[in-house]
């Protein structure tokens, strides 16, 4: 039998926590869903799901339609695609089969790759490999998760360059109806008329455009994400705030920028650990630049951006001596400086 891989290339860096990868995790699992009632995608189809943030991991090996769950998602520091596409052609090297004189081999694989942000590394010697070696022999659909990727750098390693414009939960479903849409038509095409050139459907109806990668598109930082870690249980937490632009009150025909917060979020440490770039961001963002004050996702404390003198960010609750988990320093609270301070960001 031969089989059509698909592969799922998903970013899981720290600017997608939150609504972004949980609507990435029921999209994949409504995906499995209703190709399993597609009797030529039964026949056909293998999926393959890889992670990637500061590195990148497996979630599930190439498996057959019917026997793939899809994984809990996870959370890594850094977007490093460079790594994530070099992981990708070592799999594509080991696990599908190549037509020989004796056999025929897998059909042309798909990947569906999804990201939010511009790569943390240097994917220059990756984008080579992947141009000279495998373009020709694979399908890659590269799609944008808002407006906060740099296209002409997608466009480098594909023509199918696509932006999801509306993160709605709506949005989110009609987008992966799309996608089933198209691994259906693919795995037709196989069956019948023994074709496995892709063809996607048309985009009209739902907040996804094809992107022309040879114009100038502008690239902005749309999130900042901290690390935290909880003085109650030691547990590390992460802090979303997204970038919005509003009038200067009495000057409004001037935009100030800002960043609101969107949420504070456990996440796994194990997985956080081995999907994060070992490099220590560089970046900071001053805290008067935040906008609105979280609670401690971990234990539920009232404040969980809280800034030691270390450089770190723990909660407090109703203590007045507090002890910060990162460098067991304790002291009492006091109030910040009114030019505010400048704290460390992830990689995002």
């Amino acid at each position: 039998m031969r089989r059509l891989p698909i592969y799922f290339l998903i970013d899981v860096s720290e600017s997608m926590i939150g609504e972004p990868i949980e609507q990435i995790q029921n999209g994949i699992r409504s995906i499995i869903q209703e190709l399993r009632s597609d009797p030529y995608a039964l026949e056909t189809v293998f999926v393959s799901l890889i992670a990637f943030a500061g590195k990148a991991k497996s979630l599930t090996t190439m498996t057959e339609l019917y026997s793939f769950y899809p994984p809990q998602l996870p959370i890594g520091g850094g977007t490093s695609l460079g790594k994530a596409l070099h992981y990708l052609m070592d799999d594509m090297d080991m696990n599908i089969q190549k037509t020989t004189s004796e056999i025929k081999g897998d059909w042309k694989p798909i990947v569906f790759l999804f990201t939010d942000g511009t790569p943390t590394d240097k994917p220059e010697s990756a984008f080579a490999r992947w141009n000279n070696k495998y373009r020709k022999h694979c399908s890659l659909v590269a799609i944008s998760i808002g407006d906060n990727v740099n296209m002409q750098l997608l466009g480098t390693i594909t023509d199918d360059v696509l932006r999801l414009n509306d993160t709605t939960k709506e949005a989110f479903k009609s987008f992966f109806k799309w996608i089933t849409a198209s691994i259906k038509a693919s795995s037709v095409s196989v069956s019948e008329i023994y074709d496995d050139k892709l063809t996607l459907p048309p985009v009209d109806g739902i907040n996804l455009e094809k992107v022309d990668t040879n114009k100038n598109i502008a690239v902005d930082e749309n999130f900042a994400v901290m690390l935290g870690k909880c003085q109650n249980t030691n547990r590390h937490y992460l802090m979303k705030y997204a970038k919005r632009l509003r009038p200067f009150d009495g000057m409004e025909q001037f935009n100030a920028t800002d960043f609101k917060l969107v949420g504070a979020y456990t996440i796994d440490e194990k997985s956080y650990a081995e999907l994060s770039d070992e490099a220590k961001s560089s970046r900071h963002i001053n805290t008067l630049e935040l906008v609105g004050q979280p609670t401690c996702p971990c234990c539920g404390n009232q404040f969980a951006f809280v800034v030691c003198q270390c450089g770190n960010i723990f909660c407090v609750g109703d203590n007045t001596r507090n002890r910060c988990p990162w460098c067991n320093q304790g002291g009492e609270l006091v109030a910040g400086d009114e030019r505010g301070m400048d704290v460390n960001r992830t990689r995002g």
